[in-house]
């Protein structure tokens, strides 16, 4: 059949063309409700097409690939989980800041910028003349001070020579001192017992003064009552009066006999200040005898103003040396603002010296340090130099998270807390025999990359 045929052909060529003589679908005969009945010998039949498979030299290939890719796996899966890896690392070294240690006018700049200096190199040259006179000065000072060092030793000579003599005329002064404190004594004595005497007189005045007072008044009364005469009133105010008068007389000597006690008294103190100044011209005589020991302590006062001036001088040629700005170790000169003729101060950067010394800083992340330890070796790529592999080794984590030294540390306290993972910064020390050939390539600030092996710590 033209079926069969196109069924045969379906298969062998693989394609899904329908027979040619197939009838049109109109054509097809209807079929009731109830029944259909269609003649498997007219329907075509679809044939399976098998699978094609790959050549052989393309499943080699793809075998030779997933074993590639299996080893490269095994050999990353291997490395990440002993190595640590950051890029957040750069090159360190000592950049010393050079500054002056005084105040000067630059009169010379002997370097240039990215110039290598060694140590003691001199660098800048200040006006020195000021320092100078400053040392000359100190000069002059150190020879004032030896010259009153050596008066002070040939006044010790003379001290001695009066002693004697100021001795002797303080003895015989404290000896008539003496004696006019014995006469004032008496006298004291003489005019204290006079005071009680006038006391006693003026109390028996008062009570005659009193009584007249009394009788006078009474006398008056009696007169006023005419009782008694003109004349006997009289007679009892007189004797008032005389009483009044005696009084007065009696008050003015005690005031007399106590102004003799004040000035005996008087004349005791002068007496006895001129003892106690007779007897400090004794003591000074006497010292005049341990003047050779005070002469000897002005001398030791002149030999140490000898030892100030010289500490002056020394401080001053300190101040002149410091007019010779050096280098203060080995490197590259960078930074260089000064100029000749520019007025410095003291402390004021002036260029910088870029040291040969240099490491890695490199910060990781708080979980990557768990198992980092002095002493592990490091893989370091410098960005600058990509093509040369630098190598070295742990030196030390730092103490405390790169957070904590900034100007402004975190506080967690404040309530607003985000978790953020801190940085530790490592520091790497560079293997010299990898540095060799590039020391003058490597500069501190380079961005570097660097793998901490720490296979060892786990």
């Amino acid at each position: 059949m033209d079926t069969q045929k196109s069924a045969t052909d379906y298969s062998q060529n693989g394609h899904s063309t329908a027979p040619e003589q197939m009838p049109p679908v109109e054509e097809l005969p209807t079929a009731s409700s109830d029944s259909l009945q269609v003649d498997s010998a007219d329907v075509p039949v679809a044939i399976a097409t098998p699978p094609k498979r790959l050549p052989l030299p393309l499943l080699g290939l793809a075998t030779v690939g997933l074993v590639i890719g299996g080893v490269w796996g095994l050999r990353w899966w291997s490395y990440a989980s002993t190595h640590e890896t950051t890029d957040n690392a750069q090159v360190q070294g000592h950049v010393y800041q050079v500054s002056s240690r005084i105040p000067g006018t630059v009169q010379q700049i002997a370097v240039d910028d990215n110039q290598r200096v060694t140590p003691g190199e001199l660098l800048v040259q200040l006006d020195p003349h000021d320092y100078e006179v400053a040392v000359q000065q100190a000069q002059a000072a150190l020879a004032a001070a030896q010259k009153q060092a050596q008066a002070a030793q040939s006044s010790i000579v003379q001290a001695g020579a009066t002693t004697q003599a100021q001795t002797t005329s303080a003895q015989g002064a404290i000896s008539g001192a003496a004696a006019a404190i014995a006469n004032a004594q008496a006298s004291l004595e003489s005019a204290r017992s006079g005071v009680p005497v006038a006391q006693a007189e003026l109390a028996k005045a008062q009570a005659t003064l009193q009584k007249t007072d009394a009788d006078y008044q009474r006398y008056q009364a009696l007169y006023e009552q005419g009782a008694i005469s003109a004349q006997e009133r009289d007679a009892a105010k007189q004797a008032y009066q005389v009483a009044h008068a005696q009084h007065l007389e009696a008050q003015e000597g005690v005031g007399q006999a106590q102004a003799h006690v004040a000035q005996a008294q008087e004349g005791v103190a002068q007496a006895q200040a001129q003892l106690q100044s007779s007897r400090g011209s004794l003591q000074q005589a006497q010292a005049t005898g341990v003047q050779t020991a005070v002469n000897q302590s002005q001398f030791e006062a002149a030999v140490a103003q000898i030892d100030q001036a010289k500490a002056s001088l020394e401080q001053a040629q300190l101040q002149l040396s410091y007019t010779a700005i050096q280098a203060p170790a080995a490197g590259i000169v960078g930074h260089k603002t000064v100029e000749a003729g520019q007025q410095i101060q003291a402390g004021q950067p002036l260029m910088a010296v870029v040291g040969d010394d240099f490491w890695i800083e490199a910060n990781f992340k708080e979980t990557q340090v768990a198992h980092m330890r002095p002493g592990e070796p490091v893989e370091i790529e410098v960005d600058a130099l990509p093509d040369h592999p630098f190598t070295g080794s742990v030196v030390s984590l730092s103490p405390a998270a790169g957070a904590q030294f900034a100007l402004l540390p975190p506080d967690n306290a404040t309530g607003n807390f985000t978790k953020v993972v801190q940085r530790i910064p490592v520091k790497i020390a560079l293997d010299p025999a990898s540095v060799a050939g590039f020391e003058g390539w490597l500069a501190p600030g380079l961005s570097a990359t660097v793998s901490v092996d720490t296979s060892a710590a786990k």
